[in-house]
């Protein structure tokens, strides 16, 4: 964070205060100088950053701002579902954001108060700073002209941003699972493994599908806080960026819902043949069994007690009965 973003005495929950006057300059703001800030017309606007912040906080926004009481009391809350929601000369949104943890996705949200010449950011939860989106928007004034509106393209671009990554290593994943999938043995765990990865892609798609209904609405929106045209094209940018995840997600879970349909049956396949190779033993140690099970009974006129040869007789009928049932088998594939 860079000290020319904050102005001595603001609390820790203010990731910065800024003030972006009409060539692009900036300057950090006390909390109490925003109304005079707002009063200014030089075709500037007020950039304001926080982070979980705290009540007192947000009542002394809304009194600067004067923000409508609806959008403070979703703004308490980390818990809003992906919207846009007009009140009064500003606009309420409400996104998801994402980050890969330990392997796995955690979601916060950012709330964002639009008005005619401030953009407030609200973040929650797992949550990347927008220092980033600031130093981009730093990076072209002759875009900060258009005002608060092209602040906020930054920081949703950046939001949708962040999906791509989470989604190209999800298939990077699924790629290293296939292997698991075709090998000769099974093993639990990549069953395990993928539906975690399909778990993981339903609730990012949660997130994603109902950011593309915020976007759509800024694109074809007619408010005058996004009066320029240029700037719905940059809005229209990020709504294709958000489709095309979108888009990714919904391929990458049918190519999971195959791959858990394939190793189910690759599976079941491979039991059939286990079971197959048992019941070609099983007839093949039956035959013998059989023959010889005759001779434990207690009753006279057994051949092999009156003949010479019949007991070699018998022993090479066990094994012609078995060397016939062993070729069938093999020419079935049983064993």
């Amino acid at each position: 964070m860079d000290n020319a973003d904050r102005a001595p005495g603001l609390p820790d929950c203010v990731v910065n205060c800024i003030r972006y006057d009409g060539a692009g300059k900036r300057h950090a703001l006390d909390l109490d100088a925003i109304s005079d800030a707002l009063a200014l017309d030089d075709g500037g606007f007020v950039w304001l950053g926080l982070y979980e912040p705290e009540d007192t906080v947000l009542d002394k926004l809304q009194e600067e701002f004067g923000l409508h009481d609806l959008a403070i009391e979703d703004a308490h809350s980390a818990h809003q579902r992906p919207k846009i929601e007009a009140y009064g000369n500003s606009l309420f949104i409400a996104v998801n954001t994402a980050q890969m943890i330990d392997g796995h996705i955690v979601y916060g949200e950012t709330h964002a108060f639009l008005g005619p010449r401030f953009l407030i950011t609200v973040r929650h939860g797992a949550s990347l700073t927008y220092a980033p989106a600031r130093t981009r928007v730093e990076r072209e004034p002759e875009l900060l002209r258009h005002g608060a509106s092209y602040g906020l393209y930054a920081v949703l671009d950046y939001i949708v941003d962040n999906y791509l990554p989470i989604a190209a290593q999800f298939k990077d994943t699924l790629l290293l699972l296939e292997k698991d999938i075709f090998s000769d043995t099974y093993r639990r765990q990549t069953i395990v493994q993928l539906y975690d990865l399909k778990r993981e892609l339903t609730y990012m798609r949660m997130s994603v599908a109902p950011l593309q209904d915020v976007l759509s609405q800024l694109v074809r929106t007619s408010s005058p806080l996004i009066p320029d045209e240029e700037v719905r094209l940059y809005f229209r940018d990020v709504l294709d960026h958000a489709v095309r995840v979108n888009d990714s997600i919904d391929a990458l879970r049918d190519m999971l819902g195959t791959a858990l349909g394939v190793n189910q049956s690759l599976v079941t396949l491979a039991q059939g043949e286990t079971v197959k190779k048992l019941g070609a033993w099983a007839a093949l140690l039956a035959a013998p069994t059989l023959i010889t099970s005759w001779y434990g009974m207690n009753f006279h006129g057994m051949p092999e007690l009156d003949e010479r040869y019949a007991y070699p007789v018998l022993v090479g009928l066990i094994a012609l009965t078995c060397g016939v049932l062993y070729r069938m088998f093999k020419r079935a594939g049983w064993l």
